[in-house]
């Protein structure tokens, strides 16, 4: 018998923009269609751009997603067994709404990054309210880092905790070009990421334009990404006449491609739920240079694999850049080992498989 689930993301499908939530999206349509089960998926905006074209997408650019998912259920009155949330906000009257008129398990999955100094008073007990009175609705927490699980009970209560699950997210493997050698003394580095102000590049610019003079006529840092911050940061690259330093690339779509032509990736975020990038740059045996902040210290070990410093600690940023760049520091280690036996996205989708067919209630 033919099962039915509706996933409801708000995740924007942008062709020039694909990373590793893309990858699982049609990654789990595929396993689940193998199964029998069969998902309609609910996104901002359609695209046939990928695995996308063979998926069955309801969209909506004037209803917001849980208005749309809800406008179409009431509409058709298809039986879902399970209905899964991704980056949707938790514990809010949506999720009551559902229950009201579905007989169905929901599953919230959290991948939301939280503020580096919490949350506002007045916010905490607003976010404690509402898991309060809108928890019970929904029947599986999964947090992408243990980090973002405590982040769950901290926000809606520790009576959660029983139905509150960890699911690392995963890359897909086979398509990262892998670096076969690194260069311990002038290393090329980049960083890959959406350019908002909580990502934390302008500390990078920061801590560059503090370097001695000599390393900021050599140094080479690469961005790619796109965002409401871009022009913010490039006014500051003009004001430190750190042209030559960094260059913007703008979104790419293949990243999983360009990774290994660099020795380091950089991730100076103030804020972090579990960094798809950072898992594939390991997998493209690139050691990452990041924060202590959301889940990065759940995969990045301090002088193993990468480098961790204190979130806007620009002085330590610098310092750890004049060492590698210098070949005073180095990784020599293989960072892809840790990634295929522990973040793969196989793993990812069969964990997520687990929750329609072993059930977790």
């Amino acid at each position: 018998m033919l099962q039915r689930i509706a996933i409801i993301c708000n995740y924007k499908l942008i062709p020039e923009r694909v990373g590793g939530m893309d990858y699982f999206f049609w990654n789990f349509d595929k396993k689940c269609k193998e199964n029998n089960i069969h998902i309609d998926w609910f996104f901002p905006n359609n695209s046939n751009h990928g695995d996308y074209s063979n998926m069955t997408i309801y969209s909506s650019e004037t209803k917001k997603i849980e208005n749309n998912f809800l406008v179409y259920y009431t509409s058709n009155e298809k039986e879902y067994s399970h209905i899964i949330t991704h980056f949707v906000e938790l514990c809010t009257p949506f999720f009551y709404k559902i229950k009201k008129i579905a007989n169905t398990k929901v599953i919230a999955v959290d991948h939301n990054p939280r503020p580096l100094n919490g949350y506002t008073f007045k916010k905490k007990i607003n976010k404690r309210l509402k898991g309060f009175l809108f928890s019970r609705y929904i029947d599986v927490f999964v947090g992408v880092s243990n980090y973002t699980v405590n982040a769950i009970l901290a926000d809606f209560g520790s009576h959660l905790r029983s139905k509150t699950h960890t699911i690392y997210n995963g890359v897909i493997l086979d398509s990262i070009l892998v670096r076969d050698m690194r260069n311990d003394v002038k290393p090329s580095f980049l960083v890959a990421s959406h350019l908002r102000e909580s990502k934390g590049i302008q500390d990078l610019i920061e801590a560059v334009y503090s370097l001695p003079q000599h390393i900021k006529n050599e140094i080479k840092i690469t961005i790619y990404g796109d965002g409401p911050y871009k022009e913010q940061l490039i006014q500051k690259n003009k004001r430190y006449a750190l042209e030559n330093c960094f260059i913007f690339m703008g979104s790419k779509s293949n990243l999983n491609e360009i990774f290994y032509q660099y020795d380091y990736m950089l991730q100076p975020t103030h804020m972090e739920c579990f960094s798809l990038s950072i898992l594939e740059s390991l997998a493209a045996n690139v050691p990452v240079i990041t924060t202590d902040v959301g889940g990065n210290t759940e995969v990045i070990t301090n002088e193993g694999n990468g480098y961790i410093f204190e979130a806007k600690d620009i002085k330590a940023l610098a310092v750890i850049l004049e060492d590698i760049y210098l070949g005073n520091k180095k990784i020599s280690t293989n960072t892809r080992e840790l990634i295929v036996n522990s973040f793969s996205l196989p793993k990812m989708v069969e964990n997520h498989f687990k929750l329609l067919t072993e059930g977790i209630y």
